[in-house]
């Protein structure tokens, strides 16, 4: 489907959206506009919707997902409105798809191929190229058909040789394994770029304390990291206007940098092949120290959107960081802020703030909420090092508070203010020293005790060892 999401003067096609509401199961039932999620992916790839169709039922038509009567009158209405296209919002098997193209005599497709035609122009990076690639492939493989039925048997037929005599090959059947070759050899350069991936991440998650941004399709991640960051992200008010990547420093005050990272937005019902596919562009959210779950308050469907970002979390594996929910958009809160209260629905998380990163209300509570997670508590310890760490020193005197400094023969000795994590960042780097005298992990048991199990965790066995007075 060509859209011209790439520039270009291709008109429009137009669209008829439909859909079944299926009566108490489906979480769209509690909608007052159940297409309207739909409607907005198709203004995305640039689809004029104009007619809709729903249909209450208590299941779907194993057939053609609607009703006999309303796939007439999907019908009638595609004719009337000249529409070159349905769009219906489930994922429809091959079978409904050629029943339902045949009975309107239209172009059908399903939420996850528009989905996956939205990602498949907008994709930029090589690594996204080769996911949505893989993604549309796999959606595809299933729903292929024999384009060219003169060559229903391809071979055999006639003894033109040994090997050669037999029933065939259908057309069909070599579609199929050239899709399969096709898809093997694109996993295979794409494990080469996650692996890449992988390393630049673990290594800047090692040198740098790691934030990312999280959360549902336009709420708002590219705004908010833009007025973090020095910012350069693609902000727009359309769906999946982020689909790659974004990495860049933020100042936390006091000498404390962390790097934000802006992901791919979360939706709904997401395709489960780019999910699987989009593992390596969501590396950053895996790995990252902390996320900042970022919610369209403003948004009547806030709730069902904050449940499935928790969802895709979990099937990703970014299950174990600390969270802070962000609510953001609260300037178009009528209430905001002297009479609006925290919703009910975000209490599942440990911490709340509410910005408007349109406005910049809220953003320095959000700083210091986050310069307080890296930090935790802060005590004054003495720390002593070889003279040979000097870059150990140079963290120390950039990162931390430094009382006092002096020297004897073998060591530098710093008292200063430290928190946990500046004394795990010393341990990640294979640094030897000691804190007031004692070996690292004791001194950590001792000063954050609620923590040592973690940070022991977080630590490489070899350092454990030392970590124990070896």
């Amino acid at each position: 489907m060509e859209t011209g999401l790439r520039g270009g003067s291709i008109q429009a096609e137009r669209a008829v959206l439909a859909a079944v509401v299926l009566g108490g199961s489906d979480a769209r039932s509690g909608s007052d506009d159940p297409l309207a999620e739909l409607r907005a992916l198709a203004q995305t790839a640039a689809v004029e919707t104009v007619g809709q169709l729903i249909q209450n039922r208590a299941d779907m038509d194993p057939r053609t997902c609607l009703g006999k009567g309303k796939i007439a009158e999907l019908k009638a209405m595609v004719e009337e409105l000249g529409a070159g296209v349905v769009i219906f919002d489930h994922e429809l098997s091959p079978s409904q798809l050629r029943n339902i193209e045949e009975a309107v005599c239209q172009k059908v497709i399903d939420r996850s191929e528009l989905i996956l035609d939205i990602f498949a122009n907008r994709a930029t990076s090589r690594a996204a190229q080769l996911q949505v690639e893989i993604a549309q492939l796999q959606y595809t493989a299933p729903r292929l058909r024999a384009m060219w039925s003169h060559l229903g048997q391809v071979t055999g037929g006639s003894p033109v040789g040994v090997g050669t005599r037999g029933p065939g090959e259908q057309q069909l059947e070599i579609d199929r394994r050239l899709v399969s070759r096709r898809i093997v050899a694109l996993k295979r350069e794409l494990a080469e770029v996650q692996a890449r991936k992988t390393r630049e991440v673990q290594a800047r998650r090692a040198e740098h304390f790691t934030v990312g941004l999280v959360g549902y399709t336009n709420a708002g991640k590219s705004t908010l990291f833009n007025a973090l960051t020095a910012g350069g992200a693609f902000a727009n008010d359309q769906l999946f206007a982020t689909l790659q990547t974004r990495t860049e420093a933020w100042n936390l005050g006091g000498g404390n940098t962390a790097l934000l990272s802006d992901t791919v937005g979360f939706i709904q019902r997401l395709p489960h092949h780019l999910v699987a596919s989009f593992r390596a562009t969501l590396e950053e959210t895996v790995h990252a120290h902390l996320l900042l779950v970022v919610v369209d308050v403003a948004d009547p469907r806030a709730p069902q959107q904050l449940e499935t970002v928790r969802t895709v979390l979990s099937e990703i594996g970014a299950t174990e960081q600390p969270r802070i929910v962000v609510l953001n958009q609260v300037d178009r809160l009528s209430k905001f802020p002297r009479e609006w209260a925290l919703p009910a629905w975000t209490t599942a998380e440990a911490s709340t703030v509410a910005v408007s990163a349109r406005t910049g209300f809220g953003l320095e509570r959000l700083t210091e909420c986050v310069r307080e997670t890296i930090l935790g508590h802060v005590h004054e310890v003495t720390i002593c090092l070889p003279l040979r760490e000097a870059k150990a020193v140079d963290f120390l005197e950039s990162r931390t508070k430094v009382l006092s400094r002096d020297w004897d023969e073998t060591q530098s000795i710093l008292r200063t203010c430290v928190a946990r994590r500046h004394i795990e960042h010393l341990l990640a780097g294979g640094v030897r020293f000691t804190v007031d005298g004692e070996p690292p992990h004791t001194a950590l048991a001792r000063l954050w005790p609620s923590a040592t199990d973690g940070a022991r965790e977080r630590v490489p066995p070899h350092e454990r060892l030392f970590g124990a007075g070896e």
